[in-house]
Order: structure tokens, then sequence, then C-alpha cells
């Protein structure tokens, strides 16, 4: 079985916060749902739990980071093709996001990111296949 991840994000207004990834494209457990989080669906192994802040603070004894001033975590994934990542950004863009910074080429891997509603950062990436080492 392979290992999942589950990425937990806080949020000031989780029906905006559903309401912008459903338009990026992504679908959410409703097991996982209710009206203080929800599991949004990555892959079939990677999962964001969005939660209402109040929700949040019951799993940490430390303030939430504004991550709008500051940065706690990059989520970073990686897509199929430049153009897809382009087309993310765009659609992120378009829907509420911001851009925090110019799409970065290096050849073999490409990259660009948005700003989601709450200002967690999301990197997306495309890796030339022929660059991937396969171990």
């Amino acid at each position: 079985m392979a290992t999942k991840i589950f990425v937990n994000l806080p949020v000031k207004n989780l029906n905006r916060s559903i309401e912008f990834f459903t338009k990026l494209g992504y679908r959410f457990n409703q097991q996982f749902t209710d009206e203080t989080a929800t599991c949004m669906i990555v892959t079939d192994d990677i999962f964001v739990m969005l939660l209402t802040e109040a929700k949040f603070k019951t799993f940490t004894p430390n303030e939430i980071c504004d991550a709008k001033k500051y940065t706690e975590v990059l989520v970073c994934l990686s897509l199929e093709s430049r153009a897809k990542v382009d087309e993310m950004v765009r659609k992120a863009v378009a829907i509420g996001g911001t851009t925090y910074n110019e799409p970065q080429d290096h050849g073999f891997m490409y990259g660009h990111g948005f700003q989601d509603l709450d200002g967690h950062i999301w990197e997306l990436i495309y890796m030339e296949p022929s660059a991937v080492n396969r171990n």
C-alpha cells in the first residue's frame, strides 16, 4: 500500500475555498467534509485537508500563521506538461488567486505557481521525463 499524504491548511472561509479549488478541477471526499473541514482529493495518495481556523487550532498549540504575510509551507505539485502549469496558474488568478513570481524555465524543469485565497503558496512544476532519475 502506498503512503498517503494529508496536508492540513487553515482557511478563513471554507465555502469560498471549496469553490476556489472546485473551479481548479479538484474534487472533495464528502465522507470527510462538514462545516469545519473538507478533504480535497489531489491524487489517489495526496489529499489536502482544508480546515476552518477554529478547527485547525484544535490540532496545534501554536498561533496560526497569516500566509499572506508569512510563509508556513510551500505545497508543490507536479503536472503533466508546461501547458498544464500555465493553465492552472491562469485559472487560479481568474478566480481570485494571485501570482508571487514569474515562471521559471530551467530547461528540464518548468515551474510557476499561485497563492490561494488565504495566501498559501502552490508551486506547480513540470519535469521532462528524461530528467527524472528512476532508481
